[in-house]
């Protein structure tokens, strides 16, 4: 039921933050007393690392084991309105998408939604190597390549979030959306998908052109690979948008030496060339700009006037997870 590497964490109602290891054999937890644990939520942790097992100094044995691992076989959570989220390639992402959860759930003084999470360190860099493209006469292409052992791995979680008792499920990563529609195959619950959801609340905003007999224009701006799964352009231009995206000569001299100089941590340098990147797409008569990229997104500062054009379709997610499950009844049945 659960792979190896896989991080989980959920919220508990009366216990405090605990480790918890689940590797075929046996059930070990290490409970933290630190309240700030995990963006400053009651909740627990399930991780193994590559080999399944946690060092040493997380084991303890006793009572906590025991009442985990009865909590496991009668569903992990016992609230309704708990959120299941598959995590993204990197912590970082994920975690960010948990801070989004924890403030547009509780900002008006409500108790944050809980939650649970599975994040596999494997998947880090693998989704991204598995999702490469290439630029062919001013156009992105796919390379071929086989995506089932990533398809089947995201498969997996979303199974396991199906059997311990969430109401819906989430996958807050640009890149592994791409597989939206495979991996959401069959489920049972509702799986939000983040193109949908922003293009919807975009949609609800009733925008207007800039031009005169023009559609609304939606400008997106991210990484070559989310560019090329082209979800984000099908599901706005379902909404009846027209998407306006990055030139050859944008991406190549502009969007990716920005990320570049990110990288090298020549910040002034990569903050000039969003702006700019930014730019290209507002003269074009873009209403907003979806910043579909966790790097970009965190470059500029948010009262710097071209970040007040842009978008962070994570938000939309975020909220239209938490209005599904505060919509939901609060406890199960028992």
């Amino acid at each position: 039921m659960f792979d190896g590497g896989m991080t989980t964490s959920f919220y508990t109602v009366n216990y405090p933050p605990v480790l918890v290891n689940l590797s075929k054999n046996r059930t070990q937890l290490r409970t933290r007393s630190n309240p700030s644990f995990l963006v400053q939520t009651s909740s627990a942790l399930l991780q193994t690392n590559e080999s399944g097992n946690l060092p040493e100094s997380k084991k303890i044995s006793g009572s906590c084991s025991a009442l985990f691992k009865c909590q496991v076989q009668n569903s992990l959570l016992r609230q309704a309105n708990s959120v299941g989220i598959i995590g993204g390639v990197s912590v970082l992402s994920t975690l960010i998408f948990l801070e989004k959860l924890v403030w547009w759930s509780s900002r008006n003084g409500e108790q944050c939604v809980p939650f649970v999470v599975c994040s596999d360190p494997a998947l880090d860099g693998c989704l991204i190597s598995q999702a490469s493209i290439h630029w062919s006469s001013g156009e992105i292409a796919r390379k071929e390549v086989n995506h089932e052992p990533i398809i089947e791995n995201l498969r997996h979680k979303r199974v396991f979030l199906e059997q311990s008792g969430v109401c819906c499920i989430v996958m807050p990563c640009h890149i592994s959306n791409a597989w939206h529609d495979e991996i959401s195959e069959g489920c049972s619950l509702p799986f939000f998908h983040v193109g949908e959801c922003v293009a919807r609340e975009l949609k609800e905003a009733k925008l207007k052109p800039l031009d005169a007999g023009s559609n609304v224009r939606i400008g997106v701006l991210a990484t070559r690979e989310t560019i090329a799964a082209g979800f984000y352009q099908e599901k706005l231009r379902k909404q009846g948008f027209e998407v306006v995206l990055p030139d050859k000569a944008t991406m190549e001299h502009i969007l990716i030496p920005a990320i570049e100089s990110l990288k090298k941590r020549d910040m002034e340098g990569a903050q000039n060339l969003l702006r700019i990147a930014i730019q290209v797409l507002l003269i074009r008569a873009v209403n907003v700009v979806i910043l579909a990229s966790d790097e970009l997104q965190t470059l500029l500062p948010r009262e710097d006037p071209p970040m007040k054009k842009c978008i962070d379709p994570m938000d939309a997610l975020a909220r239209s997870t938490i209005k599904w499950a505060k919509s939901a009844k609060v406890y199960k049945k028992t």
